[in-house]
């Protein structure tokens, strides 16, 4: 809601790799949690606690035992928790029983590194920091363990994708043939992709004369064509305007797929109708039970 201001909305990159995890815990689905980006942490358990991991395939240990992921898993105090290797996708989210507890900022616990603000003191954790957990309402936390999340219920992750779009609000700017390449193309992720937006390279996509437009908003799932014809899917931490053309807009359900995908991974894209948009947000709701 600050994005009149200036402020992006910040938040998961897959929102609903987070939102299960706090449902498996038993939390609100927009509960603090951590996001877990390729290298996994080492952590050490203060007091019993309820976890849950979803999104990217890593390897999580619980002292000698490998946890299953997208399933609540209690861990007793003094345990050790460690993140090894990642099989698959990106980004993984801890959730904890009772949820991260840090100041809020703009009604927000995210942390947005660039501008240095909300989450804890605005930067990423590092070796020593202590975070503290909110009180769960059920007192034996043991005996929430061990429930599963459907693999029907999850995100389809898989490589490469097809991401479902609609028109951008520039798509006109671009000749027929231009957005005909634009959809038959396979495009690459590349490693200059961020939290900010994930960088595509393939064939150039130019707009049909130099457009000189005035900047106007910017939603997760925006694709920019820059000067360099190379597009850019605008992610969780994208600026609130933008002055340059955009081709298409990535659909919802669709984010958590690309928000998975490394550098190197081949993406596509496949026009859809903004009704088929609409109906495909409420399916993936509805199943992921969200």
């Amino acid at each position: 809601g600050w994005a009149r201001y200036g402020i992006p909305p910040s938040g998961p990159m897959d929102p609903v790799a987070m939102a299960i995890a706090n449902r498996l815990v038993g939390n609100p689905v927009g509960s603090a949690a951590l996001e877990i980006t390729l290298t996994g942490p080492v952590l050490r358990a203060y007091g019993d606690l309820l976890i849950a991991v979803c999104g990217a395939e890593f390897d999580v240990w619980v002292e000698r035992l490998n946890v299953p992921l997208w399933c609540s898993v209690f861990v007793r105090d003094g345990a050790v928790i460690k993140f090894s290797t990642c099989h698959r996708g990106m980004r993984a989210y801890l959730a904890v029983a009772g949820g991260i507890q840090v100041p809020t900022f703009l009604g927000s616990a995210a942390t947005y590194l660039p501008a240095g603000f909300g989450g804890l003191g605005g930067r990423a954790l590092t070796t020593g920091d202590q975070l503290h957990i909110g009180e769960h309402p059920v007192s034996d936390l043991a005996l929430r363990a061990g429930q599963r999340w459907p693999m029907e219920r999850r995100p389809t992750y898989h490589s490469p994708p097809t991401l479902r779009v609609v028109p951008g609000p520039q798509a006109d700017v671009f000749e027929p043939d231009t957005t005909a390449r634009f959809f038959d193309s396979c495009y690459k992720v590349t490693t200059q992709s961020n939290r900010m937006g994930i960088r595509l390279s393939g064939p150039t996509l130019m707009p049909h004369h130099a457009a000189s437009m005035v900047s106007d908003g910017v939603i997760a799932g925006s694709i920019q064509v820059p000067p360099d014809g190379q597009p850019i899917v605008m992610m969780a931490d994208h600026q609130t305007t933008g002055g340059y053309p955009k081709i298409a807009t990535v659909i919802w359900p669709d984010l958590p797929l690309i928000a998975q995908c490394l550098p190197g991974t081949d993406v596509r894209f496949r026009s859809i109708s903004w009704q088929q948009a609409v109906e495909a947000h409420r399916a993936a709701r509805a199943r992921w039970g969200l």
